[in-house]
């Protein structure tokens, strides 16, 4: 393992912080927005994932969303038993199971999702658009690499 002075360690535990906080701050916004429309954030991230990627393997959620399969589960029950998601077999491969919205769950996000979307860019509107490229780009980078650490 590399070895690192005091400044580079003082570094990234202040580059920690400061990512945290701002990540609660910004995350404020989509759980404010959730709640007021009657979903958990997990929730409404389910939805906002089926309406902006379309139909998603169940295991694929889990995944996509950084869920434990128990919690999936649980949020999918409770989504198809409000109506706004239903499970669909793999016609293909019948192990695997898709969720998607119905038309009540669709027509919902159709309402709030514009909504949504605005709070979130407000959220961001003290960048201009070449910070957030930036902030995007250098982000990924640090995700990636955090990634592959865990995996070495």
């Amino acid at each position: 393992m590399r070895s690192y002075t005091e400044e580079e360690l003082q570094d990234a535990l202040d580059l920690f912080r400061v990512f945290a906080r701002a990540f609660k701050s910004v995350s404020e916004h989509s759980i404010r927005d959730s709640k007021e429309h009657g979903f958990n954030p997990t929730e409404f991230a389910v939805l906002e994932l089926l309406f902006t990627k379309g139909p998603q393997k169940l295991q694929q959620l889990g995944s996509r969303l950084l869920l434990v399969s128990g919690n999936v589960t649980y949020v999918i029950d409770k989504l198809e038993k409000n109506g706004y998601i239903y499970r669909e077999q793999d016609p293909k491969d019948k192990r695997s199971i898709y969720a998607k919205l119905t038309e009540k769950g669709d027509a919902y996000l159709h309402e709030i999702y514009p909504i949504h979307a605005i709070r979130i860019a407000r959220a961001f509107s003290g960048l201009n658009a070449e910070e957030k490229a930036e902030l995007k780009a250098l982000l990924k980078k640090a995700g990636h690499h955090s990634q592959h650490l865990l995996f070495r």
